[in-house]
């Protein structure tokens, strides 16, 4: 049958909603659309869509996206017509991303950038909906050289190794997206993410700047698994969720970075989230964890000229709404580990 929107909002398909970056994605669309979040909460916390769930253009389907999906089936999205209007936009950030999920959850993983993104674009077929798909800096494994990297570098990527179900995995989603377009006519986007940061980070996921936060806050060293002099960008979330609202929007398809290209090196991170929180902690170093990759700037030329997209929030802003965050939710949340990782 043709689908035609038919309320004054259009639906959108939030996969992975209930995720750091795509529960606040929630937050943003909610103001303009009917939104359908799907998580299955392996990764994703429910308190991240909370208040969402009390939003009538809000609603929440539990689902692994490993299995097929019948959006038609679910009576809780009859008042969003899903069954005469269908869905105009999917967005897809279904995938564990912490790098302690390397390890505990590498089949999950692959099974999601690959089955879990075949039903998504399927969705996208039935429907005809614009799709965005949610990729990573990860596909171009190390940087060879110290320069920005751009979307025409192919990658330098070990397929066995103990990143591989991460990297790999949004490799090959990549390429399914891409053939769905050339071969079922999706009208597709990719976004490959560089590291983001911000309120509703996991604590205990092994990222560096919660795991900085964390032990800040509860006055203990940090540590880097690495050198203080190691570098990687950093974007706030706020801005990744304008890049990725600015690529929906976009008009044809194409792969476009959405990050910092501002390097900044571990010693000057793990100092700032202590002043900001008021500690006066040490900064320790210690061997680097096996899963650690060397860290590459964005060439963001492209999403510059052609979406008009560029971070705004300053490191230090940024940082300072984090801690902010945590501080807040310290009962709440409990602490983590204090591991300085970048992935």
């Amino acid at each position: 049958m043709a689908y035609k929107q038919l309320l004054d909002r259009q639906n959108v398909l939030v996969a992975g909603g209930a995720g750091f970056i795509g529960s606040h994605l929630c937050d943003e669309l909610i103001k303009t659309r009917n939104v359908i979040c799907v998580d299955n909460f392996v990764t994703g916390q429910e308190e991240n869509i909370d208040l969402l769930l009390q939003n009538p253009h809000f609603k929440f389907i539990k689902h692994d996206l490993r299995e097929p999906l019948d959006l038609e089936t679910f009576p809780e999205l009859e008042s969003f017509k899903v069954k005469f209007q269908g869905v105009q936009e999917i967005y897809n950030l279904a995938c564990p991303t912490s790098p302690k999920e390397y390890k505990r959850l590498p089949i999950e993983t692959l099974l999601t950038n690959s089955e879990a993104t075949r039903y998504l674009l399927d969705l996208a077929v039935k429907y005809k909906a614009r799709f965005l798909h949610v990729s990573s800096s990860a596909v171009y494994g190390e940087p060879p050289e110290a320069k920005a990297l751009a979307e025409d570098y192919w990658g330098f990527i070990d397929p066995v190794g103990p990143r591989s179900s991460y990297n790999e995995g949004k490799r090959f989603a990549e390429s399914l997206v891409v053939n769905y377009g050339l071969h079922k006519g999706v009208s597709w986007r990719i976004a490959r993410v560089f590291n983001t940061y911000g309120p509703r980070m996991k604590l205990d996921d092994g990222r560096m700047i919660p795991d900085f936060i964390s032990y800040a806050l509860q006055g203990k060293p940090l540590i880097i698994n690495g050198s203080t002099e190691d570098t990687a960008t950093f974007c706030y979330v706020s801005d990744m969720v304008d890049g990725l609202t600015r690529l929906m929007s976009y008009e044809e398809p194409g792969i476009f970075n959405l990050g910092s290209a501002d390097l900044k090196t571990m010693g000057e991170v793990a100092q700032a989230v202590i002043e900001l929180s008021g500690s006066e902690v040490k900064i320790n170093t210690t061997d680097p964890l096996p899963y650690q990759a060397k860290q590459g700037a964005p060439d963001i030329g492209r999403a510059k000229e052609i979406l008009g997209w560029f971070p705004l929030v300053s490191l230090n802003d940024g940082l300072r709404q984090t801690v902010d965050y945590f501080r807040a939710h310290q009962g709440v949340l409990g602490m983590g580990s204090a591991s300085g990782t970048v992935v």
